[in-house]
């Protein structure tokens, strides 16, 4: 039986495992990211790969840096046929590349080329893109420019958030591995390189990115906004004070307001002028130190001290 190595961390690589157990496929080791610690206690906290791995009593290592040569060899000692990756979160040195005799697969989400990267599924909403999808390449040590296996479109909808285009997308990952992997066993599929000159790419959300740039069209401030929830969270400043910004609506306003200037309060949330002329209407937020909120909720709590003319972003954090 074909023995196989699954490397991956968040979430998201939860059910490409679960679907390789389930379709029978001989796991004899897991790979994934050390135990971190997480909140606001800093709990040790193991990663869901792990949970998920140990929940079928399948081996689980950890390495800090699998390129150091200690670790690479426990995996090399493992002597898998083939090797599959979403979501490990390091790229692979080229001896354990070389080693599986099907080689390195990784399931990527993206419509390779495009947005090469750790974070895929937020510049597909921030960009405002109609569609995305999984990629399944070979790996190599360049990153996520391997051959294409296969590929599957999977459809963006302008209320897309990354939770929920996240669950869309590792679901067909999982459907699109099971697909792949018994053709790839069986010589039957041509990889396809990719064309470097077509690549963009999805680098990990910085701190500074989470930022809404009320400068920006509201259009694409919605697309920020809807590209950072749930995690890591779009924000602003009010009074001097981070205020989180969870969801939107787009807003069919003219206004001459200076970008980021409160202009109206509705029933259930308010208008903010954004550039070029537009507007957004905020509709879920989070003050300092507080919870998540429906803009309904904060209104009334607010009161008198949050009203048209006040400016979001200016101050410092």
């Amino acid at each position: 039986m074909t023995k196989i190595v699954f490397m991956g961390t968040p979430d998201f690589s939860v059910p490409v495992l679960r679907r390789l157990i389930d379709d029978g496929y001989n796991v004899i080791a897991v790979v994934t990211q050390p135990d971190r610690p997480v909140g606001r206690k800093r709990l040790l906290t193991p990663p869901p790969v792990k949970s998920e791995a140990l929940k079928h009593d399948i081996p689980v290592y950890q390495p800090e840096k699998i390129r150091q040569q200690g670790e690479l060899d426990k995996i090399l000692e493992l002597e898998p046929d083939l090797i599959v990756t979403a979501a490990f979160g390091q790229i692979l040195p080229k001896q354990l590349l070389d080693a599986p005799k099907y080689g390195c697969i990784n399931v990527h989400a993206s419509l390779l080329p495009e947005l090469r990267g750790g974070a895929p599924i937020h510049y597909a909403i921030i960009q405002g893109k109609e569609k995305t999808g999984i990629s399944i390449m070979y790996m190599v040590e360049k990153l996520d420019a391997g051959d294409i296996l296969t590929q599957i479109e999977v459809p963006v909808t302008d209320t897309d958030t990354v939770g929920t285009l996240h669950d869309k997308m590792s679901a067909s990952g999982a459907d699109l591995l099971s697909e792949t992997i018994p053709k790839l066993l069986k010589g039957e599929l041509t990889p396809v390189p990719q064309n470097d000159e077509e690549a963009t790419f999805a680098w990990n959300i910085k701190r500074e990115q989470e930022k809404i740039d009320w400068t920006k069209p509201g259009e694409q401030i919605y697309n920020h906004i809807r590209g950072m929830n749930p995690w890591p969270v779009a924000y602003t400043t009010l009074n001097g004070s981070v205020l989180k910004i969870w969801g939107s609506e787009k807003a069919a306003y003219s206004v001459s307001q200076e970008p980021g200037t409160i202009v109206k309060l509705e029933e259930d949330g308010f208008i903010v002028a954004a550039g070029n002329g537009t507007g957004i209407k905020i509709t879920e937020l989070q003050p300092a130190g507080k919870k998540k909120m429906d803009a309904r909720q904060f209104l009334l709590g607010a009161g008198s001290n949050f009203e048209p003319g006040i400016k979001l972003g200016d101050q410092d954090e």
